[in-house]
């Protein structure tokens, strides 16, 4: 009689911890109004509802979950079949909390499946997060193919000197960070250098952390390279991918 206690105070105990995790998921989900900054839908071939890949997805996606707000990086795969098997990715920016991160993990897995239903491939990227699967293994590749700038609209000035060494000195500031974060285990950095007294430029470069150190420097060096595509002289700009970002604002922008 007592085992038989013990085990169903057990299930009942299982039972409230589900409902407890159910109920911390909508919590999170509706505590949190932020928008994703941009998502891309794979071109490969979709899914049918209860196929294969599409439990092999969700379950990869609740792996993500798990996975990633310890350290802010995730890795998974799932599948009993090779034809089926479901890639993923989620890295959390480098100065957000766990309970930051989760949140944005939660809303990504949830958002990314109504923005690209049955899709067999896709990403996702908000200010705290991004996360992709794919039915193509991509770990440590550089992904070349997802991209999108942002930039601020106002310019630094209408001095041409002044404009110049802004830029200058924002890529020096960009380049000095990515030798720093590609030499770390977090693949992280941030920093900021004095323009003049009354102005400072702050940066941040960031790679997914299954690349080598070789591969980080290569994307980020790839991203800054593409500054002047989109942000010469703004006051603020960013070049985000499926491996690495960087940015750059004339304000501070990151919880530290």
């Amino acid at each position: 009689m007592a085992l038989a206690h013990s085990k169903s105070h057990f299930h009942s105990l299982q039972y409230l911890s589900i409902i407890t995790i159910i109920i911390l998921i909508l919590f999170i989900q509706t505590s949190i109004a932020t928008s994703p900054l941009y998502h891309i839908c794979s071109n490969s071939q979709n899914f049918t509802t209860n196929s294969p890949y599409e439990r092999n997805l969700n379950n990869l996606l609740g792996d993500l979950y798990l996975k990633t707000p310890p350290t802010g990086f995730g890795l998974s795969s799932t599948a009993q079949s090779y034809a089926d098997r479901a890639y993923g990715m989620s890295l959390c920016r480098g100065d957000i909390s766990k309970s930051n991160c989760t949140a944005c993990v939660v809303e990504a897995s949830s958002e990314i499946l109504k923005r690209c239903p049955n899709n067999r491939g896709a990403i996702i990227w908000y200010d705290n997060c991004l996360l992709k699967y794919s039915d193509i293994d991509f770990f440590g590749e550089i992904d070349t193919r997802n991209r999108f700038y942002m930039w601020n609209l106002q310019n630094v000035s209408t001095n041409g000197t002044h404009d110049q060494a802004f830029n200058q000195r924002t890529r020096e500031l960009l380049s000095n960070l990515s030798n720093e974060a590609c030499g770390s285990t977090k693949m992280f950095a941030n920093g900021e250098v004095e323009l003049i007294s009354s102005m400072k430029i702050y940066g941040m470069v960031q790679s997914s952390r299954d690349l080598s150190s070789v591969d980080c420097k290569r994307c980020i060096d790839d991203a800054i390279s593409e500054l002047p595509v989109c942000c010469e002289g703004r006051q603020g700009g960013r070049v985000v991918g499926g491996s690495c970002n960087i940015r750059y604002e004339i304000y501070p922008f990151l919880n530290l």
